[in-house]
């Protein structure tokens, strides 16, 4: 895979995690929603397993938020080892 392509790969890969950590942002939300909601209703169900669940997708989300972290520094370094920039501007000359 030349440079080029394994950079637009991890670029998109990058965008891709960061909409996943965005969803598991907006359930956690809306749990903590239903979870104020059944503060009134008090549906015994919804009190056994809403804060287990809430428990799980906060901690996808912080493990998310690390692979993120790490994989968007590994695509940085990627970049500026290999002179992507360049790369690209050779590429877009070569086009015309």
């Amino acid at each position: 895979m030349d440079k080029l392509k394994k950079f637009g790969l991890m670029e998109k890969i990058v965008h891709e995690l960061e909409d996943l950590k965005n969803s598991q942002q907006a359930i956690i939300q809306k749990l903590a929603k239903i979870e104020v909601d059944n503060i009134e209703l008090g549906n015994k169900r919804l009190d056994k397993d809403l804060p287990d669940m809430h428990q799980r997708v906060a901690d996808n989300l912080d493990t998310i938020a690390s692979i993120l972290e790490d994989f968007a520094n590994q695509t940085e370094s990627f970049s500026d080892k290999n002179n992507i920039a360049a790369l690209k501007e050779q590429e877009a000359i070569a086009k015309i």
